[in-house]
């Protein structure tokens, strides 16, 4: 019987498993009882990462990346079968007294209960609704992102795709008292989304140039082009772009060298250079449960599904689906 078909009692543990390439189910799980620093957690949500989860879901991961590529709590390996996932949302139900009854994010794959040392949870602040919570990653990854980037006051700044991390990026950028923030997209549907974030939209072709800094977020080659095109002289591109085994050929022919560019990359598993003495992973986690507080950021949250559907849900992403950003999965 296939694992989606597994019959496991209601209210019993359950995770999500990519079982083959393109194919997942949902399995049961036996946990032990914590120990003395550890807490037990309840999923209320997460969310799907689109651009990584896809990629695993497809078996595209390089073999090179197989360790870097490894989730928290992720079991089994690449290409499968493995559990994968990072951007869990739940309720402490058992643990210390400062934790018990707590909402908490958790870099843990998708899971209805799990087990975990209580180091790795992170308290989500007053006034974040655990369905926002699922972004924290996200968040994490574009707070990092600037951290890389540097932009300075007054800066016009592009983003080139409109996906959650992108979208992110541009929405902290535009807080920057003088920053200008363009998002360019090919789906002109995106607009909507990006000016309730209060930024400027564009498509490719109607995009400004010479833009001070240009961070790329579309998971194309064709994007990272137009990121190329739209520096300015001597800004630097940040690539927030991750293509697995997919080869990518950038116009370094044209103007790159004249106008002096600077192509750097941008990973969230490390802190960023200049933050590294002072923040560790757990005060950048803070930080970005932090600034998900704004009810703006709602919009991100275009899909929900419950927990039964979502190997459907994960075939549907990794086939298209492009007007999905943040697709929550909700547990029972």
């Amino acid at each position: 019987m296939p694992a989606n078909h597994l019959r496991v009692p209601p209210g019993e543990p359950r995770a999500c498993w990519i079982e083959a390439p393109g194919r997942a189910g949902l399995r049961p799980v036996t946990l032990a009882a914590p120990g003395p620093d550890e807490v037990r957690v309840r999923a209320l949500h997460s969310g799907i990462s689109r651009g990584t989860e896809a990629l695993v879901f497809r078996g595209e991961v390089p073999e090179s990346e197989y360790e870097r590529m490894r989730a928290p709590f992720q079991e089994g390996a690449f290409p499968a079968p493995l559990k994968y996932g990072y951007a869990s949302v739940g309720v402490v139900e058992q643990g210390g007294p400062d934790l018990l009854g707590r909402t908490v994010f958790c870099l843990h794959p998708h899971q209805s209960h799990y087990v975990v040392p209580a180091a790795a949870v992170h308290l989500v602040p007053e006034g974040l609704p655990p369905a926002r919570a699922v972004l924290a990653a996200n968040m994490e990854t574009a707070v990092n992102a600037l951290w890389d980037a540097a932009p300075r006051l007054g800066d016009h700044v592009a983003v080139v795709g409109a996906g959650v991390v992108g979208l992110l990026v541009g929405w902290l950028a535009g807080r920057m008292p003088g920053c200008a923030v363009q998002v360019i997209d090919t789906d002109p549907a995106r607009g909507a989304v990006v000016e309730q974030l209060g930024l400027a939209f564009a498509t490719p072709d109607g995009a400004a140039p010479d833009a001070d800094l240009v961070v790329h977020a579309s998971g194309s080659a064709e994007g990272l082009a137009t990121a190329l095109r739209l520096a300015a002289f001597e800004a630097t591109v940040l690539e927030l772009s991750w293509y697995g085994r997919r080869a990518v050929t950038l116009p370094l022919g044209e103007a790159f060298h004249a106008r002096r560019l600077t192509l750097r990359s941008s990973q969230v598993g490390q802190v960023a250079t200049a933050q590294r003495s002072r923040w560790s992973h757990g005060r950048r986690m803070a930080l970005a449960l932090a600034l998900l507080r704004d009810p703006v950021l709602d919009v991100l949250l275009t899909d929900a599904a419950p927990f039964d559907e979502l190997p459907a849900v994960l075939a549907r992403l990794a086939a298209g689906a492009p007007h999905t950003l943040c697709h929550r999965i909700d547990y029972p």
